[in-house]
């Protein structure tokens, strides 16, 4: 193949672009669309010769075995460099694409609040239908010398081992998914409209914590309602006319 430089060279008859042929040997997958479609990658000295600028270089790359650290990194090597150089970390390189990834981690972070607000609102609509259903055998215990507290408590366990099963199987079964879809792709994507090829899946534990303490909260704020009710029932009105 024939590359050609629009920074050509001055001759009698005009600027004359500069051409150099290259021989293709081979032809490489980064995963990332951009780079896949607008990179090649050569030897030093044929790049240097293409763009006629001699031994010197015009843009270093550093790979990092931390690139969350890149901002960081690239602060102290642009004041070690000096006047004149700029740094660019990969992370504002692409600062569209993790836009529009926050965006899309914030509305599924929404939708799956309301997954979980709506099952708060099943136990709620359980635990009611449970006091309604045993309020008979609720006045006997409290006939009995049961102490309200004790009813209370009874009911806040309930609902918070419904949550805690749900949330625990939840859990169980997000990061199964997690791991087989991330491992084998099971879910692909238009590289040019998403710059990638499939969906990466990456677990992580802090998610999976933060994710369960809301869902264990919502559960006993759902819990809440039907307790106090059934540690406020009257069982003389419910046992007049047993």
């Amino acid at each position: 193949m024939t590359l050609t430089s629009p920074q050509g060279r001055l001759t009698p008859f005009g600027l004359m672009p500069r051409t150099r042929r290259f021989r293709v040997r081979g032809v490489f997958d980064s995963g990332f669309y951009d780079y896949d479609e607008n990179w090649s990658f050569t030897t030093l000295p044929a790049a240097q010769a293409l763009a006629g600028v001699g031994d010197i270089v015009n843009v270093l790359e550093f790979r990092l075995d931390k690139p969350e650290q890149a901002a960081e990194i690239a602060a102290k090597a642009e004041q070690e460099a000096g006047q004149g150089f700029s740094t660019a970390t990969w992370m504002e390189e692409n600062r569209a694409l993790f836009r529009a990834l926050r965006l899309e981690k914030l509305v599924t972070a929404i939708f799956i609040g309301l997954i979980t607000f709506v099952a708060g609102l099943n136990i709620l609509a359980v635990l009611s239908m449970t006091v309604t259903d045993k309020a008979r055998d609720i006045a006997v215990l409290l006939s009995m010398g049961a102490r309200r507290e004790q009813v209370r408590r009874l009911f806040l366990l309930q609902g918070m081992a419904i949550g805690a099963t749900g949330t625990l199987l939840g859990l169980i079964v997000g990061y199964g998914f997690c791991w087989i879809a991330g491992t084998y792709h099971l879910i692909p994507l238009d590289p040019q409209v998403y710059a990638v090829p499939f969906v990466p899946f990456h677990p992580s534990l802090r998610d999976g914590v933060w994710i369960a303490l809301a869902a264990m909260g919502i559960a006993i704020l759902a819990t809440l309602g039907p307790a106090r009710e059934a540690s406020r029932l009257l069982p003389v009105e419910i046992l007049r006319f047993e």
